[in-house]
């Protein structure tokens, strides 16, 4: 008997079914819009709940929508035979925690240099007041943020677009839309324009993250939710950042900076797209399909 071979699904499966431009531009909306909708009715059962809570109750409404449809959607417009595997989700427990933990370890690297430059500069100073409330808050992020929009952008969205255009375009696609949803023009000029590129910038690497680990979506999920729970965790209870720290450097924001849009963050993410040059056009070479 022939030994069973892996599941990877066969080129010709994913030529043989190409989702409609319009559908992927309509797909996200509507479940968010649907989620928005379900929740409004809490204004009244609970009247206490604050604008942003009810918003926040929506989004958790809208990702578990987007997370008992995708693999409807795969399997009717990808001809998906294994959604989860496809999307990057499933994989052996082993590669899953060892792409993660490599997720995790280039985010702390990242954040890292922030904290090194900025303390070097003196406009930061060590407070070290990290309290248990915290640390949860960050692990929330870590986890939600980071599963939540690899997923969606990494995933999902990255998926679609490497069925409808080349592989160069769906990448750079993917990432100008991850840059451009996020609240990037709350932050004025030229803050905005800074935060708008380091967004594209982390879109890139996160893409390019999950094609070096073979199509598996945890070193991704590691790098972002890391660069988000770590850079809470600094910020609350292990770094003062100087008043007049300049935002050039350390990020548009304000009072809650965010580095990726200043020369640090810019530098440190385009060292890992450097980093990343042997996968940005690398023929596929795994069992789980990447764009």
């Amino acid at each position: 008997m022939e030994p069973l071979a892996p599941a990877p699904l066969p080129t010709s499966e994913q030529q043989s079914r190409r989702p409609h431009g319009l559908g992927t531009l309509l797909y996200v909306p509507v479940l968010y819009g649907l989620g928005w909708l379900t929740a409004r009715p809490l204004q009244w059962l609970a009247p206490g709940l604050r604008p942003d809570q009810l918003d926040l109750a929506g989004l958790v409404v809208a990702l578990l929508l987007l997370l008992f449809s995708l693999p409807w959607r795969l399997r009717r417009s990808w001809g998906a035979t294994h959604p989860w595997r496809r999307l990057g989700v499933v994989a052996t427990p082993l590669v899953a925690i060892r792409t993660f933990l490599g997720g995790l370890a280039k985010a702390a690297l990242l954040l890292a240099l922030v904290a090194a430059v900025l303390l070097a500069t003196g406009q930061a100073a060590w407070q070290l007041d990290l309290k248990a409330s915290e640390l949860l808050n960050a692990l929330a992020l870590l986890l939600g943020v980071g599963f939540a929009e690899e997923l969606l952008f990494r995933g999902w969205l990255w998926g679609e677009l490497g069925l409808q255009l080349s592989r160069r375009r769906a990448l750079l696609l993917q990432a100008s839309l991850f840059a451009l949803v996020h609240p990037w023009y709350r932050a004025g000029n030229p803050g905005a324009i800074g935060l708008l590129g380091g967004l594209i910038l982390l879109g890139l690497a996160l893409a390019l993250q999950r094609r070096s680990d073979s199509g598996v979506l945890w070193g991704a999920i590691g790098l972002h939710g890391g660069l988000v729970g770590g850079w809470f965790v600094l910020q609350t209870g292990l770094l003062q950042l100087a008043p007049d720290a300049p935002a050039w450097l350390v990020g548009p924001g304000g009072e809650v900076p965010n580095p990726i849009g200043g020369v640090i963050g810019w530098l440190g993410l385009a060292l890992v797209l450097l980093l990343c040059r042997p996968v940005w056009s690398a023929p596929q070479r795994n069992t789980i399909d990447c764009p």
